[in-house]
């Protein structure tokens, strides 16, 4: 793992390199405040890039715990990816309308989380949109399905579809042809996972930055750890910096993975009741330090869109939230405008 002993990369650097994500959360340390016992490392995983920066005055013990942080990490999204042929989560497609599949207990929990995050959204978030598959956004190769693909796929889209034996532990998909897409909800509980290899190593300073979704631990230089939220209107300007020294700050927006046709911007956030790229939001920002309050809600609210996802967050007390609606007007809940201090 490299050791920085002069200075971390540039904040915009950093964002160029992980694709200016909507918000994109970075970190911000001045050059003279970078220290020879910070140490920072990089892969890409789960289709983005998974930066890990660490405090800590012993060096083999910041490379030993980084490096099962990402063993660790890379195990579970090799396991929930649609994308790997021969991944636990594909398993239950293949077998989609045939037979139930026992799965590892870590996919089977985040199995869970998605169908309580469906029915906490009245069905916004559904993870069997994976069913639509004929769409993709990766701009080397893009797709875009046709009005009948995606008439003939959208019955099949439906959590109820999606059938968990918790005493076996086993997932099954009810109808040939359902899909499962994890990747609205996958990500936050391995870089969790990711987080515990550190802690068990005894590094308590600690930020993970996956693509916009950050978890903090600890402090860096003595203070809290300082995220930049960026503008969806102005991306290479930041909206403002909130301070965080344990939780997650989650992102999802129309600026993450998206391609354009016909002069309009289509990206990866499906509506499950539409087939098509939400409508409602640009992006959302949320803080909380409980994993199963925020994970799955970004992507519930922009499809449920900004009026209903108001009205959810002024009653949940322990998310922060910021909200860009479709005409570009900024929003913040009561919890994030004490919290961000703006750019």
């Amino acid at each position: 793992m490299a050791t920085l002993s002069a200075k971390l990369a540039s904040p915009k650097r950093r964002q160029l390199a992980i694709g200016l994500p909507l918000f994109a959360c970075g970190l911000l340390i001045a050059p003279v405040q970078a220290k020879s016992d910070i140490h920072q490392s990089s892969k890409i995983l789960m289709g983005t890039r998974l930066d890990l920066t660490l405090q800590g005055a012993d060096a083999n013990t910041m490379n030993a715990a980084a490096s099962a942080a990402f063993s660790e990490m890379a195990r579970l999204a090799d396991m929930m990816s649609r994308y790997r042929s021969g991944s636990e989560l594909n398993a239950i497609n293949l077998a989609a309308g045939l037979q139930p599949v026992q799965v590892s207990a870590e996919l089977f929990d985040v199995l869970e989380m998605a169908q309580r995050v469906t029915k906490g959204s009245n069905g916004a978030f559904d993870a069997t949109v994976g069913t639509l598959r004929d769409w993709n956004f990766d701009a080397s190769s893009p797709s875009i399905p046709t009005a009948q693909q995606i008439a003939e796929q959208l019955p099949l889209v439906g959590a109820n579809g999606l059938i968990l034996n918790v005493r076996r532990r086993t997932a099954f998909l009810n109808k040939r042809g359902m899909r499962l897409d994890l990747g609205g909800i996958a990500k936050l509980p391995i870089m969790q996972a990711g987080m515990r290899q550190l802690l068990a190593h005894g590094v308590v300073n600690v930020m993970i930055n996956g693509g916009g979704d950050v978890l903090v631990s600890g402090q860096l230089n003595g203070r809290d750890w300082r995220i930049g939220l960026r503008d969806p209107r102005q991306p290479d300007r930041l909206l403002g910096v909130v301070a965080l020294n344990k939780g997650f700050v989650a992102s999802s927006g129309d600026y993450e993975r998206f391609i354009m046709h016909q002069g309009k911007r289509l990206h990866h956030i499906l509506d499950p009741k539409t087939g098509y790229p939400t409508q409602g939001l640009r992006g959302v920002t949320l803080i909380s330090d409980k994993l199963d309050r925020l994970n799955g809600l970004g992507a519930a609210l922009m499809v449920s869109g900004a009026e209903a996802g108001r009205t959810r967050l002024k009653h949940m007390l322990d998310v922060d939230a910021l909200l860009v609606d479709a005409n570009n007007q900024l929003w913040t809940s009561a919890g994030m405008s004490k919290r961000w201090v703006r750019g």
